[in-house]
């Protein structure tokens, strides 16, 4: 999740109660800020292991000493934490791709040297592959998303404290159409999104045995359900379609001053407008229900991208970074990847992400999908392209191609590896460092 960490502090703000029409009208407005793309962000989720031992799991205890220690460290991107206990750091807008990898590198590493210090590191991988989803914090939102999730089975605590990702964030695009217009980044970010998910797949374990699913971490998505994870259909104006969608996706929760909260079971938020119970919904509560819907595309003013699984070593979040930002923000790439992934999108059978069959083989599969892997292949070569166009530096563009020969032009992701490592025993820990996975040219640092 990249929701911001709240409890639902004052609930006293907003308190005008709001009609069906004032609904729609809010989402239209807030939801998809239009205009020339400028600005980039990404969103980091990490699973904090012991560096001697990552199969141990880590007390409660150390991971409160080590937060309250990390408190007090000057960062630019915002840092919060996931109810497992994973940390996310989530980068400012940043007006380049190397700016966003200047700021967000710079953090990394005053983080890494705090946990450092009490034995503990940074693993990226989409599911964490030893230890059974437990919660760290406790706190009437996630008391509420608990008890909401735990209605359709076991996924959504994995979900919530075993899961990590990498999460791009790009401009919502122009009003007029063409390969930057908000209405084909809105259709491009849901079909290209399968082609990340298989790319980028890294969660092939639960409890130390492989699932079956190259991205098990999508698996969970798929599970949740259509109500709480799913897109709206993609056969319309994207802000009527997403605030159809708001409207007629459940509450997870009404909010409380004192006690616990309400958890009410199959009333939608269109249905709250109109019974006003168990009291009436205020501007407020649509802000709070924004936040518990968790679609591979969020809009929130931009386009979140949530379907990448966190990645390997230090760097491997900046080759997806990298890739997305080019295939969204250099038109002549725009344009190639919109054409490449336009036959995909027979396969989704019109229904939407992730819960359609696209989806589900780029889950399942990854690139041993031979239309996904075409896809991969045509997207890497135009990122590649236009990477020095939008300013990355050599550096960068030789991991993205180290990374586009290291797995897509064999048909692998990431969860290959692990898969491969398993050998009957533990997956080796991602330690720190330049190794493994991890997309570097030529053993370079890439970072800024």
């Amino acid at each position: 999740m990249s929701d911001a960490q709240s409890d639902g502090g004052d609930c006293t703000d907003h308190r005008t109660a709001v009609t069906e029409p004032e609904v729609e009208a809010l989402v239209r407005g807030i939801c998809f800020k239009t205009g020339p793309p400028r600005a980039l962000g990404v969103e980091l989720e990490w699973l904090i292991h012991e560096l001697r031992a990552p199969q141990l799991p880590v007390t409660p205890e150390r991971l409160e000493t080590v937060y309250a220690a990390l408190r007090s460290v000057p960062l630019r991107s915002p840092l919060t934490v996931e109810p497992g206990g994973q940390l996310e750091l989530s980068s400012p807008p940043a007006a380049s791709l190397m700016e966003c990898i200047g700021t967000v590198s710079a953090d990394l590493d005053s983080v890494r040297a705090v946990l450092a210090t009490e034995g503990l590191g940074l693993v990226g991988i989409g599911h964490d592959p030893w230890h059974t989803p437990r919660r760290f914090l406790h706190e009437p939102r996630y008391d509420a998303m608990e008890t909401c999730l735990d209605r359709t089975g076991p996924a959504g605590r994995h979900m919530m404290c075993a899961s990590a990702s990498v999460q791009v964030c790009v401009d919502a695009g122009h009003e007029e159409p063409g390969p930057l217009g908000h209405a084909r980044r809105w259709w491009l970010a849901h079909q290209l999104g399968a082609v990340l998910v298989a790319a980028f797949a890294n969660s092939p374990l639960i409890g130390r045995e492989p699932t079956g699913w190259q991205s098990s971490r999508q698996l969970m998505w798929l599970e949740i359900g259509a109500g709480r994870a799913g897109a709206p259909p993609l056969d319309g104006e994207p802000r009527a379609a997403w605030a159809r969608h708001v409207l007629d996706s459940p509450v997870m929760c009404v909010r409380r001053d004192s006690g616990p909260w309400d958890v009410p079971e199959g009333l939608t938020f269109r249905e709250w407008t109109r019974s006003r119970s168990p009291r009436p919904p205020t501007r407020a509560d649509l802000e709070y229900h924004l936040t518990t819907l968790f679609p591979p595309v969020r809009p929130r003013g931009h386009l979140e991208l949530r379907m990448i699984d966190a990645q390997p070593g230090d760097d491997g979040w900046i080759v997806p970074l990298a890739v997305t930002a080019a295939l969204f923000d250099d038109p002549q790439a725009a344009e190639t990847a919109y054409r490449s992934v336009k036959p995909l999108a027979e396969r989704a059978l019109n229904l939407p992400a992730p819960h359609n069959p696209l989806w589900t083989d780029a889950a399942r599969l990854g690139l041993a999908d031979p239309e996904l892997r075409e896809a991969a292949d045509v997207c890497f070569a135009a990122a590649l392209e236009a990477l020095p166009r939008i300013g990355a530096t050599a550096e960068i563009t030789e991991a993205v191609a180290a990374y586009r020969d290291r797995y897509v032009a064999r048909s692998r992701c990431p969860a290959d590896d692990l898969l491969d490592r398993l050998g009957g025993g533990d997956p080796p820990p991602h330690r720190p460092g330049r190794t493994g996975g991890t997309p570097t040219a030529h053993g370079k640092d890439i970072r800024t």
